[in-house]
């Protein structure tokens, strides 16, 4: 049975993430890169400390199309992915650490029906700002694009976690970079870490 705590988010939360994005003025860096809603497969991904702003994007960029958010299983990840479906999400629960397999199969599924994927690589446990190497497997061998939403706020709250997770202040500025990721075919466990080391440089590792 639903704890107090997970009822209360649930129902809270979603109309308080509304009403904080009402107030945010958004600039795009570079909007000639924003995803074009009309194509297929695409992983969208965002740092887990950006998650305010990232989930609301997803909703913004691919209006109409079905979204799967993939969440842990942790009892975060259950506050969350109750968030995420008040939100319009679809869930696929588990991480690189449980139910990875599964998670990857899941997402896969979703994919062939030209659904988006929504993730953030380095949760739900870090490293910090570090693509985890099963998403960059998948991209690579599905011959996937990521692509790669780089999120900044003028001002904001910075917890002291681990994904030094951010909080936007009302009326903030909002700035977002879109990276296109192809990934290539990546033959060895070489081949991926030096590609995530790579991405890390190219999409910022601050």
């Amino acid at each position: 049975m639903p704890s107090l705590r997970l009822l209360l988010t649930g129902l809270l939360l979603p109309p308080a993430l509304k009403a904080l994005a009402s107030t945010l003025r958004i600039t795009v860096t570079n909007p000639e890169h924003e995803p074009c809603t009309s194509g297929g497969r695409v992983i969208y991904a965002f740092w887990h400390g950006k998650m305010i702003y990232g989930w609301l994007l997803a909703k913004k960029l691919f209006a109409g199309k079905r979204i799967h958010a993939v969440v842990s299983l942790s009892e975060d990840g259950e506050l969350l992915s109750r968030t995420l479906a008040k939100l319009g999400f679809s869930m696929i629960r588990g991480s690189s650490s449980r139910g990875s397999r599964e998670v990857k199969k899941m997402m896969l599924l979703e994919l062939e029906k030209n659904d988006i994927v929504a993730i953030t690589p380095d949760g739900p446990r870090g490293p910090y700002h570090s693509f985890k190497y099963g998403t960059l497997r998948l991209a690579s061998e599905q011959s996937i694009p990521i692509i790669f939403a780089d999120i900044s706020y003028s001002k904001a709250l910075q917890l002291k976690s681990w994904d030094r997770f951010e909080i936007p202040l009302p009326f903030s500025t909002v700035t977002v970079t879109f990276h296109r990721i192809e990934v290539p075919a990546l033959q060895s466990e070489q081949d991926v870490v030096a590609f995530e080391h790579q991405l890390s440089k190219q999409i910022g590792n601050g």
